[in-house]
């Protein structure tokens, strides 16, 4: 049997823990109960078994002996998630643009799938797509 994990967390180092918390909840994402918010951190579950995990950029930093990324010059990685529909990637581009967020590229429709993104307040890219998965085993 493959490795699998049972819960998945992804760390974000971000400015201000109270600003990020709002603008992912204001996409519509829940906090996770089980992870107590304070100063220094809030847990944003955003999937099944996965979280991601806003942390204040000190704190962030004393977690690892390695500098953190500026994303103003630099990607680390980009977060990809898929939604049920065309108009619900849509709806959370458009929404993260309008509490801050920033468009990253233009909407790509590839038939089967359809993608665009957004750089939330933090400079962290965020991928949001639609795939039809019955349209690309067609393909």
């Amino acid at each position: 049997m493959a490795l699998t994990s049972t819960f998945t967390s992804v760390n974000l180092p971000v400015k201000n823990v109270e600003q990020s918390k709002a603008f992912f909840t204001g996409l519509g994402f829940e906090l996770n109960p089980q992870f107590p918010e304070n100063e220094n951190s809030v847990a944003i579950v955003i999937g099944d078994n996965l979280q991601v995990m806003l942390i204040n950029q000190a704190f962030f930093n004393t977690l690892t002996e390695k500098g953190s990324v500026d994303t103003s010059k630099y990607a680390q990685m980009t977060i990809a998630l898929a939604f049920e529909s065309r108009e619900k990637v849509d709806e959370i581009v458009n929404t993260a643009v309008s509490m801050g967020g920033k468009l990253h590229a233009e909407p790509e429709d590839h038939g089967f799938m359809y993608h665009w993104g957004f750089v939330d307040l933090d400079g962290h890219l965020w991928a949001i797509n639609y795939m039809n998965m019955d349209d690309a085993a067609q393909g």
